[in-house]
């Protein structure tokens, strides 16, 4: 080597078994939360269909992540959720276990109280004890946008090769993997990853990659295309919704610039590939029209939702049971509700799917859960809202005290971005959906997610090498 070369960087050494092994143990524990929220793109399976609800790979995976969080605990005696955390995600189970108690089929009601309590309590708490910082907050939101790109891109495909679902006797309606019987799957997903995506490109946090925010944002646009696809109502009001409020929580300076992009590439995107065409512009149209001139399936919608309010006015305290709606929605029913919806295309062949529930999860706590489960379900979801908006307002000002402290708390920002609007974006959508599906597991992740930011900021860390939990981390 001559004595002007520069000299050559040294080679990256190998990682040493005990570092791989170290790195495996540190990624272990969030397996499970990741196979709950990926495994989602599993093709949906209509045998699957039990008394006990639609069984899929994702709730298998979620009840491991209950297992594992709950075995977890008992081996390095990390201390439980706090009491605050303990009253707003215990508090939908008094509702649910009295509404089943007062049910007239207590057995009947049981595999609704399960459901309840796995969506609402169980998986959400785990996965709240299982993030144990922002680094791991961000992997899951992450998996989420992934999640939303592979289904969104599959309901693409769909759209352009006419292999959807039936939409007004063409098979173009978006379903990803999902398939007619769960209809909102792919919507939901697609809604939430696009809020989420937005989110982390508003505020990507400090050590991230310099074109975190471009793909983010990019990926937030083109999720814009399957989304229109959808021909969901509910998850376009939802969507935008989030949106606003993730632009609003952003700051104006940091929205306006995020914005302009968002919307031209969307632009792009959606008139590029016709998505502005007939048939989109009558379901956008139909939006204005659901009060004068509504179609069958708003009119059905109506009919359930007054078949819902007869039920909490006959049961006004418990209601009628978890699960016990489709028993005694013919008896309040008006007339003209119809014996059920069509469904077919993406191949499953035409078959009428029965309405057994209101369509709005607001209505339906309150004819199966009555005031008291309504209450506790809703006001879990508003103080997880509060205490949520309240963290994202301290850290934005750098005055988290007792978590991470001073300044240091506004590189998670994006965690507070992507909770909120997750929230939001959820809160909005259930008064035009329900639970049910193999989609509905991604609820409880939601939630999970958003009780991290809003309840347990430190998360329980396993304690490494004799040193205590650590409280915080990037």
């Amino acid at each position: 080597m001559s004595a002007g070369a520069p000299a050559s960087a040294p080679a990256r050494p190998w990682p040493t078994a005990a570092r791989l092994r170290a790195s495996a143990a540190y990624w272990a524990p969030l397996l499970p939360a990741q196979a709950t929220v990926l495994l989602l793109c599993a093709p949906a399976d209509a045998g699957t269909v039990t008394a006990w609800g639609t069984v899929a790979p994702a709730d298998a995976a979620s009840a491991v992540l209950v297992v594992c969080c709950g075995l977890r605990l008992l081996r390095h005696r990390a201390r439980p959720l706090s009491r605050t955390a303990a009253l707003v995600l215990g508090a939908p189970v008094v509702g649910a276990a009295l509404a089943t108690v007062a049910s007239g089929d207590p057995a009947a009601s049981l595999p609704g109280l399960v459901r309840h309590l796995q969506i609402f309590v169980l998986v959400p708490a785990a996965l709240l004890l299982t993030l144990r910082d922002a680094r791991d907050f961000r992997v899951m939101a992450g998996s989420l946008v992934l999640l939303a790109l592979v289904q969104g891109g599959l309901g693409v495909r769909q759209y352009l090769t006419a292999t959807g679902a039936s939409y007004m006797g063409h098979g173009i309606r978006a379903v990803g993997t999902f398939g007619p019987l769960d209809v909102m799957g792919m919507a939901t997903v697609v809604g939430c990853g696009l809020t989420a995506a937005l989110a982390l490109g508003l505020a990507p946090a400090p050590n991230a990659p310099g074109l975190l925010r471009q793909a983010a944002l990019g990926g937030a646009a083109a999720l814009v295309v399957p989304l229109a696809w959808s021909f969901s109502r509910g998850a376009w009001i939802a969507t935008a919704v989030a949106v606003g409020v993730v632009l609003s929580a952003a700051g104006a300076r940091v929205a306006a610039g995020a914005l302009t992009v968002l919307v031209a590439l969307a632009v792009v995107l959606v008139g590029g590939a016709g998505v502005g065409s007939a048939v989109l512009g009558e379901r956008l149209a139909s939006i204005t029209a659901v009060a004068d001139a509504p179609d069958r399936s708003v009119t059905d919608r109506y009919a359930l939702w007054a078949a819902a309010a007869g039920m909490w006015r006959d049961h006004p305290l418990t209601g009628v049971g978890p699960k016990q709606f489709p028993a005694h929605r013919d008896g309040h029913a008006p007339l003209g509700l119809s014996s059920g919806g069509d469904t077919a295309g993406a191949g499953v062949p035409f078959r009428r799917e029965p309405l057994l529930s209101p369509h709005n999860v607001y209505l339906l706590a309150l004819a199966e859960q009555g005031l008291i489960g309504a209450t506790a379900l809703v006001g879990s979801w508003a103080a997880l809202l509060v205490c949520g908006l309240r963290r994202l307002w301290r850290v934005r000002r750098g005055a988290v005290t007792g978590w991470c402290g001073g300044g240091e708390g506004r590189g998670r920002v994006d965690c507070g971005l992507v909770a909120v609007g997750l929230l939001v974006w959820q809160a909005v959508d259930f008064l035009s959906s329900d639970i049910g599906g193999p989609s509905t597991v991604l609820t409880a992740v939601l939630l999970g997610l958003v009780g991290w930011w809003a309840l347990e900021p430190g998360a329980v860390r396993e304690p490494e090498s004799g040193r205590a939990p650590a409280r915080c981390g990037a």
